[in-house]
Order: C-alpha cells, then sequence, then structure tokens
C-alpha cells in the first residue's frame, strides 16, 4: 500500500542525514474516557490538529508481516502517571487505540494514520502498562451474512 508523504518528510526520510524527527502521536479513546488520553513520545508536549499531545514516553513494537494472522502490536507505556493505569482499571471494555505519524517541525500534517486498534490483554505493574493493539479479524466472519432460506428469501424458491 503506497503513502502520500509531504515533501519534507520525503526529504527527511531520503536525506543522507536530517534534523527532522519523526513524532509517534497516541490517542486512547473510550466511552467512559473524557477527554481521550493523548500521549507522544516526545520530551515536550505537541498541540497536533487542536489537540495536546503530553510527552510521555512509551514503546511500540511493530507486527510480523504474516499472512495467517491479523497484525499485532504490543503497547508498552511508562507508568509514570496513575492517569493510564486508572484508565485501564476502570474500562468495562477495550479502548480504541489510533496511532499517528507527524513531523515535530509540522504536527499539523499527519504523515501516516493507524486508526482502529484495541487495546487487549492490559497487564500493568509498578513500572509500565503493557498490551496488545490488534484489529478486528474479519477475516471469520460469514460471508453472506444472511442465508438464502424459504423464510428470508421466498422468492428464489
Amino acid at each position: 500500500m503506497s503513502r502520500s508523504l509531504s515533501s519534507l518528510a520525503q526529504q527527511a526520510i531520503f536525506a543522507e542525514s536530517t534534523g527532522e524527527v519523526f513524532l509517534l502521536l497516541l490517542t486512547i479513546s473510550h466511552a467512559s474516557l473524557s477527554p481521550s488520553i493523548r500521549v507522544v513520545n516526545n520530551l515536550q508536549d505537541i498541540t497536533s490538529g487542536g489537540n495536546l499531545f503530553l510527552a510521555f514516553p512509551f514503546q511500540i513494537t511493530l507486527p510480523q508481516d504474516r499472512d495467517d494472522q491479523p497484525p499485532k502490536m504490543k503497547l508498552s507505556i511508562d507508568n509514570v502517571d496513575r492517569t493510564i493505569v486508572t484508565a485501564v482499571r476502570t474500562l468495562t471494555s477495550p479502548p480504541t487505540i489510533t496511532l499517528d505519524v507527524v513531523l515535530a517541525s509540522q504536527p499539523n500534517t499527519i504523515e501516516a494514520s493507524f486508526p482502529g486498534f484495541t487495546l487487549r490483554n492490559t497487564t500493568y505493574d509498578a513500572l509500565t502498562v503493557e498490551g496488545n493493539l490488534a484489529l478486528e479479524d474479519v477475516s471469520n466472519e460469514p460471508y453472506p451474512k444472511d442465508s438464502f432460506i424459504p423464510s428470508l428469501a421466498g422468492g428464489l424458491f
């Protein structure tokens, strides 16, 4: 799948050396969370799209490229603030995660966006909050959705 990047991002990627910094913006959303939790893996807070992303250390382990299973990423957030662990404890269903990639010099231009992940299998201790980010596995859904039986499609019989 091809992505269209800004000219500045393309120059930074193809340059031998660059002063540009790519940042990951993480948004944790849930109906019970108001407002959503927004963090950036940076040493300074960043405003992107009118939303303030708090500087917060986290790591994303990218998925393996496999055909037999949907992609899964691992998220590990440092437990330096009680906000995230409190949210994890109180939520009754998995939150939705969106990961955006921006340049520090132009944070309002999203270079790549990865929406629709859910945070599952969450664990936490005094140092970190960890969980798996997974997309909904639609490959096992029945197709077509309905069965063509006389009570549903009488005109066929």
